[in-house]
């Protein structure tokens, strides 16, 4: 009997809401990832907070000033998430839980207030969808084997792919938030200081090796105080979301300046992150157990639970000559070696304080197969194999007008959990006169 009931209401997971969306929607019921938005008839200081279902965007801060979430707050009525994530995970499923009654099919009170709801529900084509947080501060990790691998194999095929210590640690970066940017933004070519292989000295302009990077990044929720170390079973409690990101990289300026320090101007031109922030909540029955990490890290690192997840990600480019973007890459976030929690706890070891808002980076989310290879430096192997596209043309590296597309779901029973999507398209550099 039990075996029957539930897969009736597996069957009608897209009528569980009185919002109308589609079985294959990445945003039903079980997700209600959150956002900032506006209107496009309004100016951008009327942008607040909203969730997404279905086609639909739910406007947060109606509902605050209406009594049903946080009403002595005006968290909802900002042009950030940033207050909302400071507040923790039991405000978090609190809000939740008020939200799903509200949408569920047989709950009257929204669905049946007609002057509500033309004020809480709008379209999402009729908004405009900015970053959901002011973004602090910023980390990329280097958390994937198979990238890490790969790029050692690329970068120095004569020695060992891996680093001593990549098997030790989660390896980061502090990036720059300031050039983080929606889907949707242009991200231009970048010049800059670069050693050609045929030159003994550098050359100044565009840079020639343009990539995209597949990534995932989480934002921060409470946080920590400075001195204050984050633990193993607290890691999750300060993780508010994640989203799809994409770090774009200028692969030959990375290459001549990053001995000692690492990268710089290679990867500060621009990053793009998708405009829903899905929740762990959303993300629970996706939750897994990682490969095993071998040797077992250090105290400080060790995690016994289940702390990856069953994300399924694709790459998509279409190039100005094409009608239809091609699927290039098809990979996952479970291939990641390094989970986010052990992310957190490695980032505050130090002491370092995290706060709310703040977005850490997986870096490139590459699988075992040359088609989950997360990056063009892989896939056409350092531009050494260019890779052939549906309509003849080839790319060893991205070309002015590619438009690269990055989406990403958890594909349930008859649900997804999704992320939407993560694009931009490649401007030409600027023309200088130096």
């Amino acid at each position: 009997y039990q075996r029957r009931v539930r897969a009736l209401i597996l069957l009608n997971q897209s009528e569980m809401s009185w919002v109308h969306y589609t079985s294959d929607s990445h945003f039903p019921i079980q997700n209600l990832p959150y956002g900032v938005f506006h209107l496009k008839t309004e100016n951008a200081d009327k942008a607040r907070c909203g969730v997404a279902i279905g086609e639909e965007v739910l406007d947060l801060k109606v509902l605050q000033e209406a009594g049903f979430v946080l009403n002595k707050s005006k968290c909802f009525a900002q042009n950030s998430l940033n207050e909302f994530m400071s507040l923790g995970r039991h405000v978090w499923k609190q809000v939740r839980a008020v939200l799903t009654k509200l949408l569920e099919k047989d709950e009257p009170t929204l669905r049946d207030n007609k002057e509500l709801r033309s004020k809480a529900l709008v379209k999402q084509s009729d908004v405009v969808l900015l970053l959901p947080a002011h973004i602090g501060d910023y980390t990329d990790f280097y958390a994937s084997i198979d990238h890490a691998t790969n790029m050692g194999k690329i970068l120095r095929p004569d020695e060992a792919a891996l680093k001593p210590n990549w098997k030790h640690l989660p390896v980061g970066y502090h990036g720059r938030s300031s050039s983080i940017v929606v889907s949707g933004t242009p991200i231009r070519r970048p010049n800059g200081q670069k050693k050609p292989p045929t030159s003994d000295n550098p050359v100044f302009g565009p840079s020639v090796r343009f990539d995209f990077e597949l990534e995932m990044a989480f934002f921060i929720g409470p946080g920590n105080k400075l001195g204050d170390p984050i633990s193993i079973p607290s890691a999750n409690e300060h993780i508010f979301g994640a989203v799809l990101m994409n770090d774009w990289s200028a692969r030959d300026i990375q290459g001549w300046e990053y001995i000692p320090l690492g990268p710089f101007n290679g990867k500060n031109l621009g990053t793009t992150i998708s405009p829903w922030v899905v929740t762990l909540e959303a993300l629970e029955p996706f939750c897994i157990k990682g490969q095993t990490q071998d040797p077992q890290p250090l105290p400080y690192l060790r995690d016994e639970a289940s702390a990856h997840y069953d994300i399924e990600l694709q790459v998509l480019l279409k190039t100005s000559s094409m009608d239809k973007a091609q699927v290039i890459s098809t990979s996952n976030a479970k291939h990641l070696y390094w989970s986010w929690k052990q992310m957190v706890v490695h980032h505050t070891s130090t002491g370092c304080n995290l706060r709310p808002g703040d977005l850490l980076g997986t870096g490139t989310i590459s699988g075992p197969s040359p088609n989950s290879y997360g990056s063009i430096m892989e896939l056409s192997w350092g531009g050494q194999k260019p890779f052939k596209l549906s309509n003849g043309e080839s790319r060893d590296w991205l070309q002015d007008g590619d438009e690269v597309t990055l989406t990403g779901v958890c594909k349930g029973e008859n649900y997804n959990i999704g992320f939407g999507v993560a694009s931009g398209v490649v401007l030409p550099s600027h023309k200088l006169n130096y």
